[in-house]
């Protein structure tokens, strides 16, 4: 890879730190007099806050201890795409990483019927997620591990249109002690920045909170989970924001750089009424590492069958499945 490149992913994960840490003046746009009505002021984004979760490969055991991932001069082409494998697997590795994922949900009505009577299960919600994962070497005992979410979004709306743009931005900061063994923990805070094009794609406010990771890793299996909660700050958005995200994860790696994979990301809104805010998704895919030519990549393919959606205007409006394709490009130092 070259300098200027690592230069400026190193630039991207600095930006997503200063994120967290200095206001901004960025403000949503009035909604559509379309969804003022208070018996939709619903969620357009159900999956917008991202996927923490990747994976792939062979059965080295590379360890935990969150070292920089790096490539060994002559290391046979099966132990190199293993090791990178796993530490793809691991959302807080020290890995330069950009993955970029595409989250599809058929099926999908963009309103309740008691806003809109014609409105069906016959439309498409796509969402796809800029990922990049920037870590910085602190010091012997600490590595500080960014992941920024960029969501650009296609939005099922009234009469089989659909609102297109920029969601909102969702950076998190992991600090990852040192540790020896087979666990790796990072804890930290992440952000909902309320940046996206459209105001009906935005809850229009500023949310954090904090966030956590831990990571099994022995063998052939990769497995753990994040979790996170943000609640709204500031902002012009007319409805407070509470909400959990929670996200296990496990990777059987398999010969020859294939893997099997499942990580649904179950979300909670807790301001829906009745506790019908939950979101459970179930499925697995499948995936693997390569090469295209020197450039090391993960890809990824699975399916979810959404268990349990949310209610709103007393309808589920989300489709039964979601598709997720990933492709992640990863950037290991020279050994």
């Amino acid at each position: 890879m070259g300098p200027l490149f690592r230069k400026s992913l190193r630039f991207i994960g600095l930006l997503s730190f200063a994120a967290l840490l200095v206001p901004s003046a960025v403000e949503a746009r009035e909604p559509s007099e379309f969804l003022v009505d208070e018996i939709v002021e619903f969620d357009f984004t159900p999956l917008v806050l991202g996927d923490f979760a990747q994976a792939p490969a062979d059965s080295q055991e590379p360890g935990t201890d969150n070292q920089p991932v790096t490539v060994t001069p002559g290391e046979s082409a099966s132990a190199e795409d293993a090791s990178l494998a796993k530490a793809a697997q691991n959302p807080i590795a020290s890995l330069i990483s950009l993955p970029i994922q595409w989250n599809s949900t058929p099926g999908s009505q963009w309103a309740p019927n008691v806003l809109d009577p014609d409105a069906k299960h016959d439309q498409t919600q796509n969402v796809v997620n800029v990922q990049p994962v920037v870590p910085f070497k602190v010091s012997e005992g600490l590595t500080l591990v960014t992941r920024t979410i960029v969501p650009f979004i296609s939005q099922p709306f009234a009469s089989s249109t659909s609102i297109q743009g920029l969601g909102d931005i969702n950076p998190s900061v992991f600090f990852v002690p040192t540790l020896k063994g087979n666990f790796t923990v990072g804890v930290g805070p992440t952000l909902i920045i309320p940046s996206a094009t459209d105001s009906r794609l935005s809850s229009g406010r500023w949310s954090g909170g904090p966030t956590g990771v831990l990571v099994y890793s022995k063998g052939k299996v990769v497995a753990g989970g994040l979790i996170n909660n943000v609640w709204s700050f500031a902002g012009g958005g007319k409805k407070d924001v509470n909400k959990m995200l929670i996200q296990p994860f496990l990777n059987y790696n398999l010969p020859k750089g294939w893997y099997l994979t499942s990580s649904p990301i179950i979300t909670a809104n807790w301001m829906n009424e009745d506790n019908k805010g939950w979101m459970v998704p179930v499925g697995a895919g499948v995936g693997r590492v390569f090469k295209l030519g020197t450039q090391p990549v993960n890809t990824s393919l699975s399916a979810y069958y959404n268990l349990v959606k949310p209610e709103i205007g007393g309808e589920t409006l989300a489709g039964d499945w979601t598709f997720r394709l990933q492709a992640q490009f990863l950037f290991p130092t020279g050994g």
